[in-house]
């Protein structure tokens, strides 16, 4: 298996921004796109139980009414493929078995050996004063960031985007009656030559600032 190495990773992380304009004209391969997909569904998640749904937005007349409600900032009409990252409003016991028949089937595993690691999972969702929305999001937000470093190593670019109003993009795709609710947004695709801010300098504190050693 090839691998990057540390200063290519460096590299392509110095190269991505939070891209401003977007080319319209220009699409992300069908099989590139399949890997970005793809890098979504493998992000890790607490106990593994993907609390998220990942809403791929690639109509022309959907991503121009998202607009309005995105700051009126030109990205999700612009861009390639618009992602919008929702969350679980609640979590109880149909959630928990659904994730239980999936190990099952993908490990094939017996229910009953199961049963520890279902009562951890099912004390957690009973614990009192959990906000099920703040965990999801925390979790999302790990996909958020897998999904922006993959289409990084790619040369795609993206914008992380959480200038909008969720509850009219619930709205809008549907969203407000599924179970899921809107809590951030990506545009993905290529860099306009136009777009000013491609080329400014990274402004990052210092290593010695940020990380500690222990």
């Amino acid at each position: 298996m090839s691998t990057l190495s540390g200063p290519q990773l460096v590299a392509r992380l110095q190269w991505r921004y939070a891209t401003k304009r977007f080319d319209a004209a220009r699409k992300i391969p069908a099989a590139d796109w399949a890997a970005l997909e793809a890098a979504l569904v493998l992000t890790p998640s607490s106990f593994g139980l993907q609390p998220w749904k990942f809403v791929v937005i690639t109509d022309q007349p959907t991503k121009e009414k998202l607009v309005p409600v995105s700051w009126n900032q030109g990205q999700p009409a612009e861009c390639s493929h618009h992602v919008v990252f929702a969350v679980r409003t609640k979590l109880g016991e149909a959630e928990i078995d659904a994730y239980l028949d999936s190990i099952i089937a993908a490990r094939g595993v017996a229910r009953e050996s199961l049963a520890g690691f279902c009562g951890m999972m099912t004390g957690f969702a009973n614990k009192p004063g959990l906000d099920v929305r703040a965990w999801a999001t925390f979790q999302a937000y790990i996909a958020l960031g897998n999904f922006m470093t993959s289409a990084a190593v790619m040369g795609i670019d993206t914008c992380p985007m959480e200038g909008i109003e969720p509850g009219r993009y619930d709205e809008i795709l549907g969203l407000d009656k599924t179970g899921f609710a809107t809590v951030v947004a990506c545009a993905a695709g290529y860099r306009a030559d136009g777009d000013k801010y491609a080329a400014l300098k990274k402004v990052r504190f210092p290593k010695e600032q940020v990380i500690t050693r222990i």
